[in-house]
């Protein structure tokens, strides 16, 4: 990969670790959100689409993670 190809990979790499940031972010708050309500509603519908949520959110930023750390990889070959 040449220079001006890894920079562009770099700037992708840091909009990436932005967005998982953010991800991560939602997730914290929708889990509050959750520990929050009381449990009577924690065990309705709408309490388990926030866990739900809190799931689906945690498991997006592994994913973004997986992906930078492969981005990485291809930026040091």
């Amino acid at each position: 990969m040449n220079k001006e190809r890894r920079k562009r990979l770099e700037k992708a790499v840091k909009s990436i670790e932005l967005a998982k940031d953010e991800v991560i972010a939602l997730s914290e708050e929708e889990h509050e959100a959750y520990d929050n309500m009381p449990e009577g509603l924690q065990d309705s519908e709408r309490g388990e689409a926030i866990s739900e949520n809190v799931d689906d959110l945690e498991s997006a930023a592994g994913d973004l993670e997986d992906i930078i750390d492969t981005l990485r990889e291809v930026i040091e070959r």
